[in-house]
């Protein structure tokens, strides 16, 4: 009876080691799986100050959740404040010199225009009247010459005995007016000329006045040109005030605090470790002798060692294009004729579907199970 027992009990053991061993085999063929299991993040960034300066404040520690433009740190700000107020003060300086000399040379123009436009009125009248004068003293000297005949003639009669004294004197006396009124408009076309040169002098000088306000304008330029760079500095240094305040990127989660309160900085040196919310995803390294089958979409099964009863889903994403190995830092060297066949591993990228996202954490390792289509 016991030999009986024996017997059964071992064939039943056979049957259950035979019904194990063919869902092992028949899994095996349906499921690639690997070890070589890593918790990876698509957006892990170290972020760093963009200025130089001492941490007075630290906002954010290793493990906070942090939302897009919170501030993680601060930099002591005093000599950028300063420098920004003193650029703004030579800012205003500069404005003052500015306006105060586009007023001079609002004035100066005005004035000069002024003294211009009375010089050419002048002028214009001045050669008018002397036109006009020209003018009478031609007619004058017409009639002067038509009264000088007829005088020498009544004078040779007068001389003969053949007009009388009294006529002569007429004619005489209407010559000599006519002389008088001719030498003093002579006399005033005189006087016009030395106005006229007096008025077109004082018109070259205002003229030449002009000259100033093209060197005040030149200083304006100057002066405008220091302003533009001076602004540029202001928004430069500006720039620099705020950046004396670390923000975050993005949503995400803090990996890694490298600095503390007291600390100097140096423009560029990482600060903190961020790792971009809902970026998660586990990276494969599979043999190449499992690769049958494995497609873009595959369904993944993912078991974590820190969480080995919980079970994360995923898809595979991607599947690159050549073997860890050829990414090392020291690649293998076959030119030589030696080698040594070893099996590559071909890194695949799976996207979780589904799991606790929050258990993940970037370095994480775990075994995979990814079905074969």
């Amino acid at each position: 009876m016991t030999k009986k027992v024996g017997v059964i009990t071992l064939i039943l053991l056979i049957l259950i080691f035979g019904f194990l061993s063919y869902r092992w085999i028949k899994h095996r063929m349906e499921y690639a799986i690997s070890d070589a299991v890593f918790v990876k993040a698509e957006n892990m960034s170290n972020v760093a100050f963009e200025v130089s300066g001492k941490v007075v404040e630290i906002y954010k520690d290793m493990g906070d959740f942090v939302r897009k433009g919170e501030a993680l740190a601060k930099l002591e700000s005093i000599d950028y404040q300063l420098a920004l107020k003193g650029l703004e003060k030579d800012s205003e300086s500069l404005r003052s010199q500015i306006k105060a000399l586009e007023i001079q040379k609002e004035k100066l123009s005005q004035q000069i225009d002024y003294r211009i436009q009375i010089a050419e009125n002048s002028i214009r009248e001045l050669r008018e009247r002397e036109k006009a004068l020209k003018s009478q003293r031609d007619e004058l000297k017409i009639q002067l010459e038509q009264v000088e005949r007829d005088r020498e003639r009544l004078k040779n009669l007068l001389n003969e005995g053949l007009i009388p004294k009294q006529k002569y004197e007429e004619v005489d006396t209407k010559y000599k007016s006519l002389l008088a009124k001719l030498q003093g408009i002579e006399a005033s076309i005189r006087e016009i000329n030395l106005a006229l040169l007096r008025l077109e002098k004082e018109y070259m000088i205002a003229k030449a006045e002009r000259l100033s306000i093209e060197e005040l304008e030149g200083k304006i330029k100057a002066l405008k040109d220091q302003l533009k760079a001076i602004e540029s500095k202001i928004e430069k240094a500006d720039l620099d005030l705020k950046r004396t305040i670390l923000y975050s990127p993005f949503d995400g989660l803090v990996a890694k605090r490298f600095v503390n309160v007291g600390d100097f900085v140096m423009a560029g040196q990482p600060a903190f470790s961020l790792i971009e919310k809902d970026s998660f995803y586990v990276e494969v390294l599979l043999e190449e002798t499992k690769l049958k089958g494995i497609r873009e979409g595959s369904k993944a099964y993912i078991r974590l060692d820190a969480y080995p009863r919980v079970v994360f889903e995923g898809i595979v994403k991607e599947i690159s294009p050549a073997s860890a190995a050829t990414f090392a830092l020291v690649p293998r060297d076959v030119s030589a004729g030696e080698f040594t066949k070893v099996v590559q591993r071909i890194p695949i990228k799976i996207k979780i579907t589904k799991g606790d996202m929050s258990l993940l954490r970037v370095g994480m390792g775990g075994r995979v199970e990814i079905k074969r289509e």
